[in-house]
């Protein structure tokens, strides 16, 4: 009798995504994933280069719970980090991990360079949490909507929604530019979601 049952990864995933790992690493990921108890929940898209925003972003639990998610998947996950930190004998081994060098007072700022990395790779997902913190804040950063503006490319949200224990590939969002317009509809779409530590959660405003 056919089972009903989900699978906890999808069995397809586009051709487009990114990839790293191998079969080893991938079975290790999923192993922990079911362990953990926990579900991927909808289909990602067929785009070679994405900003993925991971929200809400209340605990170090999160990265716990994404990155054997990232391994399961074999997904080469890119990710910022300061340019001071790439120094012998770490530097090769953070590019390998899909760590970005990025200089905060360099001309043009972040959302430039980050861009630039997306115009030197055929396939590249840069992840980053809008938070930039894991405790309470007003605001949320809009450094990465200005990158995938500048960029030229969407933003697939992706939540972790933890009294479902589920990983949620939300939807895919293209930036109009109009920084207070995409980050009040953005902020409405993870609005559904809870993180570990749900009192950490930003109070939207004007959010339904």
């Amino acid at each position: 009798m056919a089972s009903n049952r989900k699978p906890t990864i999808p069995a397809q995933l586009p051709d487009e995504m990114p990839r790293a790992g191998n079969g080893f690493t991938g079975g290790i990921g999923l192993l922990i994933v079911k362990l953990l108890g926990w579900r991927l929940e909808g289909e990602f898209p067929p785009e070679k280069k994405l900003m993925v925003a991971l929200a809400p972003h209340t605990s170090n639990w999160d990265f716990v719970v994404a990155m054997p998610f990232i391994m399961a998947l074999k997904l080469k996950a890119s990710w910022l980090m300061k340019r001071e930190a790439f120094f012998f004998p770490f530097k090769n081994l953070f590019k390998w991990l899909g760590g970005i060098p990025t200089d905060r007072a360099a001309a043009g700022g972040m959302a430039k360079q980050v861009a630039s990395q997306f115009r030197q790779n055929e396939k590249m997902w840069v992840a980053i949490t809008p938070e930039g913190t894991r405790q309470k804040t007003a605001r949320w950063k809009n450094g990465f909507l200005r990158i995938a503006y500048a960029a030229n490319v969407p933003v697939l949200l992706v939540a972790w929604d933890f009294p479902t224990k589920r990983v949620v590939v939300d939807s895919l969002y293209r930036p109009t530019g109009k920084l207070d317009v995409d980050m009040q509809e953005i902020q409405k779409r993870f609005h559904k979601y809870q993180g570990r530590n749900p009192e950490n959660q930003t109070d939207f405003v004007d959010v339904p």
